[in-house]
C-alpha cells in the first residue's frame, strides 16, 4: 500500500493486508502520526491522526461511515465528522477547533 502526501513522493507504509476493513490503523511517517483506513470498496485513505478539536492523536480509533457519497470518519472524542477524501470537517458538533 502507498500513501500520497502533498509535496512528497509515494511512500510505502504497510501492506494492504495489514489493514482491516473500516478499522483505522495509526502509523508514524517522518515523525508525523497518520491514520489509515481501508474501505469496503478496497480504497485506502489517510488523514492526520491528530484530532483538530481535542488535540489528541486518536483519529485512527474513529468510526468509519458515509455522508452521501463521501466516506467519513467520526472522531472518537467529540464525534466531529471528517471527509476521508479531503479531510474537510463535515460536522463540527458546534465546537471550535483547537489552535
Amino acid at each position: 500500500m502507498t500513501l500520497t502526501v502533498p509535496a512528497m513522493p509515494l511512500v510505502r507504509v504497510c501492506a494492504q493486508t495489514d489493514l482491516e476493513v473500516e478499522r483505522g490503523r495509526a502509523a508514524l511517517l517522518d515523525g508525523v502520526q497518520i491514520a489509515l483506513f481501508l474501505l469496503r470498496d478496497g480504497s485506502v485513505h489517510a488523514v492526520s491522526n491528530l484530532d483538530p478539536y481535542s488535540g489528541a492523536h486518536v483519529m485512527s480509533r474513529g468510526i468509519v461511515g458515509t455522508r452521501g457519497d463521501a466516506p467519513t470518519v467520526a472522531s472518537p472524542m467529540h464525534k466531529q465528522v471528517f471527509d476521508l477524501r479531503t479531510g474537510e470537517c463535515l460536522d463540527s458538533q458546534g465546537r471550535p477547533r483547537r489552535r
